[in-house]
């Protein structure tokens, strides 16, 4: 009982200190944060969007958060490092927090067109699929929930727990707390229906070289196809009903001899 409590302490400790660098952090754009345990100290790994938010004037702001940190949750020796996100426009977590971002410095006014241009940004960075979903009283004064999305994405299965990349933030607004929810479906992830087509070479008996199947096939194609074609020329023309009627009566028109052009009756004049 004594090592789960301790388990649960060090997660819930370091929950507390991601909710804390988040709520103190909110506008730099937070991927992920990570709390390491090393011999020296707590490591604590921040991926950011926009590091230089972080790093503050002449690192004015890295040397109040540690300082914050110690005091707060009884830190030792903490270190923060700095990590750049790579794709920003990739991770669920910072078009969710842009949009909120964006949300309380407009409104609701324009929730639209930020909805359309985080999925179009989304989609320009190379993802398969995403889905936007805005929740609150958005316009109205009535709670209602919108939903944004483009290309394909999975609800079900494996795929849709393991690949989707899902985040989740909220905005406060004059109106009351609006939730965002932004579920993202990477170019890169494998679908069970996905069919990669391996070609396999042969040793061709002629010449000794090995050949893939795919110029095997073409080399047949094309010596069979004039042989069907010359096949299809030699073979005799099958006569049916209709065409040997329709021959038999031009034969018949044929044979008939051209009628010679009546003579002119003499009129006996009195």
């Amino acid at each position: 009982m004594l090592i789960e409590r301790k388990f649960v302490a060090e997660n819930l400790k370091e929950f507390q200190i991601e909710e804390y660098l988040r709520s103190v952090l909110g506008k730099a754009g937070l991927s992920y944060i990570k709390l390491q345990r090393t011999p020296l100290g707590e490591k604590i790994l921040i991926c950011s969007s926009r590091p230089g938010l972080v790093v503050g004037k002449s690192g004015s702001n890295i040397t109040r958060l540690t300082q914050e940190l110690k005091v707060r949750f009884k830190l030792e020796n903490p270190q923060i490092e700095l990590v750049e996100a790579d794709q920003p426009w990739s991770d669920a977590n910072i078009v969710a927090e842009s949009i909120a971002n964006s949300l309380e410095r407009f409104g609701t006014a324009r929730f639209k067109g930020i909805g359309h241009k985080a999925m179009s940004d989304v989609m320009n960075a190379g993802a398969r699929g995403v889905e936007i979903l805005i929740s609150g009283k958005v316009p109205s004064s009535r709670a209602k929930t919108w939903r944004f999305y483009m290309g394909y994405i999975k609800k079900s299965g494996d795929v849709a727990v393991s690949d989707i990349k899902t985040a989740y933030t909220s905005a406060k607004l004059k109106t009351g707390v609006v939730g965002i929810q932004v579920r993202i479906m990477p170019g890169n992830t494998k679908l069970p229906d996905d069919v990669e087509y391996i070609d396999a070479t042969v040793q061709d008996a002629t010449t000794g070289k090995s050949i893939s199947m795919t110029e095997t096939a073409a080399k047949t194609e094309q010596s069979e196809k004039p042989a069907a074609e010359q096949k299809k020329r030699a073979a005799p023309r099958k006569k049916t009903e209709k065409t040997t009627a329709k021959d038999d009566k031009a034969d018949g028109e044929k044979k008939k001899p051209a009628r010679k052009p009546a003579k002119k009756k003499e009129e006996k004049k009195e």
